[in-house]
């Protein structure tokens, strides 16, 4: 079964469970998860329970999609997501996706836990992603293209919506919630990176490092969605504080900015 079928069945089955086209997906990163509980759902199922649907692995990726109501606007999160470390292929990465593409979804936020790179950011810092450096990225475009999900060869000079990044600049300025702005680098992961990687990055623009997100954002523009990304900064890169890097304090500080970032996704998601 291809890609297009596999999205397809999927979106057949989920189209039976709901009489309305979300207004946006929401992709919930690494200790971020507790946005759900913000959603009024109207129906929620784990990945387990959706045929030819990959499951979460990761910590603080609980697996689930959800349905439902918040800031006034009806929308689907992905409560986990997938990652190339897992061993996810570049299929299982992107079905999400495609499978909101087919159902008529317009736009698409993902969010994601990522390492300080600028010296001027602070753990528990939410930044609104400008672009991305996704040269160290397998691409899930790879292959034989199938033109029902998009062209050929998509421009990334726009990954990210204007429109949606001047929305996330409202909404920080209607809950009074700090922003940066700044550039995402994709990293392999899972290990974290080295202090001379973070000084490479830093030296070609970027301001935060993470281990998602880019393919998924490349599979969203490729399908011609709307892109929004958000970062929670949730530690400083390797190299900048004399200490280890560790997936706990990753979630610690998820933990400790949840009431902030799910106030300014809901209002973000209100202004949609």
């Amino acid at each position: 079964m291809d890609l297009y079928e596999r999205a397809e069945k999927i979106k057949n089955f989920l189209a039976e469970k709901i009489s309305y086209t979300p207004q946006a997906a929401v992709v919930l990163g690494s200790g971020l998860g507790s946005f759900a509980e913000e959603i009024e759902a109207d129906f929620e199922i784990p990945y387990s329970d959706i045929e030819g649907f990959p499951v979460s692995t990761v910590p603080g990726h609980k697996g689930r999609l959800i349905f439902g109501k918040t800031g006034g606007k009806n929308i689907v999160a992905m409560q986990g997501r997938f990652h190339f470390y897992e061993g996810c292929s570049a299929q299982d990465i992107s079905l999400p996706v495609r499978v909101f593409q087919l159902l008529g979804i317009k736009n698409y936020i993902v969010t994601n836990a990522a390492g300080a790179v600028n010296f001027s950011y602070k753990p528990g810092d939410l930044m609104i992603i400008n672009d991305h450096i996704g040269l160290f990225c397998p691409s899930v475009l790879t292959g034989e293209n199938d033109e029902r999900f998009g062209t050929r060869f998509p421009s990334m000079s726009h990954a990210y919506s204007r429109s949606l990044i001047e929305i996330a600049h409202k909404a920080a300025q209607n809950t009074k919630t700090d922003v940066q702005e700044g550039v995402y680098c994709y990293c392999k992961g899972p290990m974290f990176e080295t202090p001379a990687e973070i000084r490479f990055l830093r030296a070609v623009g970027a301001d935060a490092a993470g281990m998602s997100t880019v393919p998924e954002v490349v599979t969203a523009v490729h399908a011609g969605m709307n892109v929004l990304g958000i970062s929670c900064i949730t530690n400083m890169a390797a190299g900048i504080l004399d200490q280890p890097l560790t997936h706990a304090e990753v979630m610690e500080t998820g933990k400790a900015v949840e009431k902030k970032f799910s106030a300014y996704m809901k209002e973000i998601i209100s202004l949609i």
